[in-house]
């Protein structure tokens, strides 16, 4: 599925440039707003961190 969703979103950054640009600052604001940051961390490490805490219980 992610697969899907990358191509998708490289074929219309190809197919229409202009929206690389918009895509580009969206990243850079986003990366510039620390919550952000740290709620895309969170979502990425998760299941990680889940995983490890549910070991030390067993």
């Amino acid at each position: 599925m992610m697969r899907i969703v990358f191509g998708v979103v490289l074929a219309l950054l190809v197919a229409y440039p202009p929206l690389f640009d918009i895509v580009l600052f969206g990243a850079t604001m986003a990366a510039s707003y620390p919550p952000v940051l740290a709620f895309a961390a969170g979502v990425l490490l998760w299941p990680r961190l889940a995983r490890r805490v549910r070991r030390w219980m067993a």
